[in-house]
């Protein structure tokens, strides 16, 4: 569910050094599945662990999980890294926003879960997002860019050099397509 590389159980130990005995780790996500998903970790001291709480052994120390933020921590790495600017844990969970679907689950879905855990946190960075509209039967996705997307000069690129690349090589003979539906509207919110 959760790798944790060495320096950074390395790290865990070390804090737990300085904490009462039979203190825990613990990774959880505030408003798993929602865009507004936050990932953190926390110590999880003896009387905080609930009945239902997932238990994971590591090198020194054990991660406690919430049975609702499990599946929304699948493929989670926990990492510690040292630069010139200092030393910071750093937690990445792909599926917090939207949780893992099977290979065989309706293409609406895996698709729905490519823009929500890839193309979604790539377009942040610009302001954007875009939403599945629907799948037409020729197999094309209609997509409605919004954000800082909305207007944007760069739009046509970002969909047909991007995104639809990406989405027809992940869905080869399941989709054919990608088209904007967005009536772009060139403002202030727009990324130029």
């Amino acid at each position: 569910m959760i790798t944790i590389s060495d320096a950074a159980q390395a790290h865990f130990v070390k804090l737990l050094a300085d904490q009462p005995e039979g203190t825990h780790i613990r990774v959880f996500v505030i408003s798993p599945g929602t865009a507004q998903a936050e990932c953190g970790v926390s110590y999880c001291p003896p009387d905080a662990v609930e009945s239902d709480d997932i238990e994971l052994e590591f090198n020194g120390f054990n991660v406690m999980v919430d049975e609702k933020s499990a599946p929304f921590l699948e493929e989670a790495t926990i990492d510690f890294v040292t630069d010139q600017l200092g030393s910071q844990l750093t937690l990445k969970a792909p599926n917090a926003k939207m949780r893992k679907v099977s290979g065989d689950a309706p293409l609406v879905e895996r698709i729905e879960y490519v823009i929500q855990s890839e193309v979604n946190p790539q377009l942040a960075s610009h302001g954007g997002n875009i939403m599945l509209v629907e799948i037409t039967k020729e197999g094309v996705a209609v997509l409605q860019f919004g954000g800082g997307c909305n207007g944007c000069s760069q739009v046509d690129i970002t969909l047909k050099d991007g995104i639809e690349k990406q989405l027809l090589d992940l869905f080869p003979g399941e989709l054919t397509g990608v088209r904007d539906v967005t009536d772009h509207q060139h403002g202030e919110h727009s990324y130029a």
